[in-house]
């Protein structure tokens, strides 16, 4: 009987390890509810219980044992390296890169660990500034380290808040006028109204350019139905891949026209 059971439990762990190392991850990597799913809640969640650590917390200590102290691209790198072979993370990833003409003056919504923000930041020209704000405290936390870790602290000014809050702010606080570029990788349900409420406090001037990411997957159809169809906005879609997989997704981005 005992045997029995022993050949049961070898069984069902080499089973469990098939699922978990080959058979899911490639089935994921082509759907993208099915990506979330799979490493945003049962991945993500099982490692945080096993190691009593975060995801943001074991990507910065790749950072700090991978990149090189004050090399932007090396920081890019070591998160990128981390997110293919270790754990999936939802970054703007390495096909969606930032690359508009010289912007002086950038606004991102959604931090997270800072991955856009240094691959943002370290294309700016001398002067430019990167105002970035992050709702969740201790996400906020891990960004300022990896920012530091890359050399650009600067450059970025990291802004602990809720979106809606600071953003009818932003000439009072920080003296900004109007933005160059705005990049949204936030909470999916505040593109829109964030986007309007930008637009109220006269924080978008002709030529703005906004840049919307996972406008596919997970997906913001409001926000698309709006620019798309506005007069005030000339929009086109770039298609790519869900960070790290072969699932579509892309960037939305919309010019502002005044």
């Amino acid at each position: 009987m005992l045997l029995v059971l022993l050949c049961w439990f070898v069984g069902v762990t080499v089973l469990l390890y098939i699922l978990y190392s080959w058979l899911i991850p490639a089935v994921v990597q082509f759907n993208g509810s099915l990506a979330l799913l799979w490493h945003d809640v049962i991945v993500e969640r099982a490692l945080d219980t096993l190691t009593r650590s975060t995801r943001p917390q074991r990507l910065l200590k790749a950072v700090q044992k991978n990149a090189t102290r004050g090399d932007p691209q090396s920081v890019i790198s070591a998160i990128d390296h981390f997110c293919r072979h270790s754990e999936w993370a939802m970054n703007i990833g390495d096909e969606k890169v930032v690359n508009e003409l010289n912007p002086e003056k950038v606004l991102e919504l959604g931090t997270y660990c800072g991955y856009s923000t240094v691959r943002i930041a370290r294309l700016l020209p001398p002067g430019a500034r990167l105002i970035t704000l992050e709702f969740n405290g201790d996400y906020a936390a891990i960004a300022r380290q990896v920012i530091a870790w890359a050399g650009l602290e600067d450059k970025v000014q990291l802004v602990e808040g809720a979106s809606e809050d600071w953003i009818p702010r932003m000439k009072e606080h920080f003296g900004i006028e109007t933005f160059d570029l705005v990049f949204l990788d936030h909470w999916k349900d505040r593109y829109l109204p964030d986007t309007k409420l930008m637009e109220d406090c006269g924080l978008l001037r002709k030529g703005t350019v906004l840049l919307a990411d996972n406008v596919i997957c997970p997906g913001v159809p409001d926000y698309l139905q709006y620019v798309r169809n506005s007069l005030s906005y000339k929009s086109c879609y770039f298609k790519s891949h869900l960070e790290y997989t072969k699932a579509e997704d892309g960037l939305e981005k919309s010019v502002f026209l005044g």
